[in-house]
């Protein structure tokens, strides 16, 4: 299989080494309290930090995603992101920036009023039906994310009756829909944590490298995370020795890009994996 690239704003990047994402969440209620950060001086620093670290993409969300959270009307969502934008297009205009967000209108805006390169939607489409149309407008990169139900329901969508065949085909069926719209440029997230019990969770992990039959790049993100804390006994804040195992097992199985809330270890773990790897 030939070298996977993803072009952004023009530029063809490639991933050849993996990408780190750092994660900047512009939200008071995101799973891990070190995420969250709302004022001007905390979002510079933060940005700062992913990129000081090594991080190529700052991944920006408006509405928290995790289990039962609480519902955020997509005039707060689009306010929320167009506050952190502005800051970053001011001091570090060049950062390659991800919005994470389900919500068509959003992305839309997002591009087009901010410059954001990237769009990471946590349901795949199935949460706005224009989404679809409005990222093949767009001609941005797509993280298209596996999920069932929404945030606050996604937990009692965990019936499957092959998980890791159930999901590829979820993708397949995606992917050609996009194809055939025009989107060029697809990334996808199988959704640790989001529809899936603990034991499911970690079943994924282990059939992580079935994903490649799609040939496309594959963004996993398990930083801090319930199957880390839940199954370890402890909390997201005791959750990185664990996210570090799983970032490693991630790469070692054909992960291209991990979703991090601590970059500088993410980035350790890739230069260590690719030396591995010689």
């Amino acid at each position: 299989m030939g070298q996977k690239f993803i072009n952004v704003k023009g530029a063809l990047i490639s991933l050849q080494s993996p990408l780190v994402m750092g994660i900047l969440n512009i939200t008071p209620d995101s799973f891990y309290a070190g995420s969250r950060k709302q004022t001007e001086v905390d979002i510079t620093d933060r940005i700062e930090t992913i990129l000081e670290e090594g991080g190529q993409i700052v991944d920006i969300g408006g509405y928290s995603s995790r289990p039962n959270a609480v519902e955020v009307s997509p005039k707060e969502e689009m306010e929320r992101l167009a506050f952190a934008l502005k800051i970053i297009n001011a001091h570090y205009p060049d950062t390659i920036i991800s919005v994470d967000t389900f919500r068509a209108e959003v992305a839309r805006r997002c591009v087009e009023e901010f410059g954001v390169a990237i769009i990471n939607d946590i349901s795949g489409g199935e949460l706005d039906k224009k989404m679809f149309e409005t990222v093949a407008g767009l001609q941005v990169p797509y993280i298209m994310m596996h999920m069932h139900g929404t945030p606050q329901t996604m937990q009692q969508y965990t019936n499957y009756d092959d998980l890791i065949v159930d999901i590829r085909k979820y993708f397949a069926d995606k992917v050609y829909e996009l194809e055939q719209m025009g989107v060029n440029d697809i990334i996808l997230d199988p959704g640790f944590g989001f529809s899936k019990t603990l034991e499911q969770n970690y079943k994924l992990m282990y059939h992580l490298k079935d994903f490649a039959v799609h040939g496309l790049p594959l963004l996993v993100g398990i930083s801090r995370k319930a199957m880390i804390y839940k199954y370890l006994g402890t909390t997201p804040a005791e959750s990185l020795n664990g996210t570090t195992v799983l970032n490693t097992l991630a790469l070692l199985n054909g992960a291209d890009i991990l979703r991090v809330h601590d970059v500088k270890e993410a980035v350790e773990v890739v230069k260590i994996v690719s030396k591995y790897s010689i």
